[in-house]
């Protein structure tokens, strides 16, 4: 009867024991200078997040572009519509406005960077008067010795010319905007059982007809004021939010980004068919012209 070959096992697992202790404790694999598009998911977030702060500060559309090409998505600007709704359920509006800042941007197409301020005309003007001769006498007059007019020493006034064309004067950093005023193109009345009572639905669209998520509503009455944001309701649409209005209260709605103004709306009595009544809603719809 042969024996078991212990030892041969033995060295296996002794020989697959050292190898893992290598390869994960003593020199484990790192990753250095990969690509965008082999980070995780929540990585790829933060990097959305940096590139739509950094479009932010500077305006530069195009280099906004390449970076999120990196990343390998398919259809950036719902990509960062998603991530925007993603950021304002967490309650990270400010950052939120920057990522669909630059999702309208990159649908709109477009692009804030400032061109530095030149003063080159400024010195040119500054070294010609410097050096302007003296007109000729008039020729009515008897001719004359006269001393030879020393030139004018430019040393000084073309160093002067020169610190003013090499020193930019400072310019504005053009920032970002989500785009024009909104205008209220619809204010309807929806009387439907099926909706909760005195339901308040807000859709907000940008020129294009798409919808904008992350969009600040807000909502005042005569005893106080509340925020709510579109996006929250993706199965829905991305553009669309709604609030519950009490009975017997008068609401004025407006956009945080500049828009028309819906006032004086207070939830309707609607009618059943069999003649039963229950408190309706309104349906306000926004959009950039």
């Amino acid at each position: 009867m042969k024996r078991f070959p212990f030892d041969i096992l033995l060295t296996l697992l002794l020989g697959l024991g050292l190898g893992l202790a290598y390869s994960w404790a003593i020199s484990p694999l790192r990753v250095v200078d990969s690509d965008p598009i082999a980070l995780r998911t929540d990585f790829k977030d933060a990097y959305r997040s940096a590139i739509a702060a950094s479009y932010a500060a500077t305006g530069n559309l195009p280099r906004a572009e390449a970076r999120l090409a990196l990343l390998g998505d398919t259809n950036s600007i719902d990509t960062l519509n998603s991530q925007a709704q993603r950021l304002i359920a967490s309650g990270e509006f400010a950052q939120a406005d920057l990522v669909v800042a630059l999702a309208i941007a990159l649908e709109d197409g477009t692009n804030l960077v400032a061109a530095p301020t030149s003063t080159t005309d400024n010195a040119t003007i500054i070294v010609k008067e410097s050096t302007a001769t003296l007109p000729p006498p008039p020729p009515d007059l008897p001719f004359q010795f006269t001393e030879t007019p020393q030139p004018i020493d430019t040393q000084i006034i073309e160093t002067q010319a020169v610190i003013n064309t090499a020193t930019p004067r400072p310019t504005r950093t053009l920032i970002p905007t989500v785009g024009a005023p909104f205008a209220l193109v619809g204010q309807d009345t929806v009387c439907d059982a099926t909706l909760p009572d005195g339901l308040l639905q807000v859709l907000i669209f940008n020129s294009s007809r798409r919808q904008i998520a992350g969009a600040k509503i807000i909502i005042t009455w005569a005893n106080g004021e509340e925020q709510f944001f579109t996006g929250l309701k993706p199965e829905i649409g991305n553009g669309y939010a709604d609030y519950s209005m009490s009975p017997n209260t008068t609401y004025t709605v407006r956009l945080a980004s500049g828009s028309d103004i819906a006032s004086e709306l207070t939830a309707p009595t609607c009618q059943t068919p069999s003649g039963e009544t229950f408190l309706g809603g309104i349906k306000l719809t926004f959009q950039q012209p």
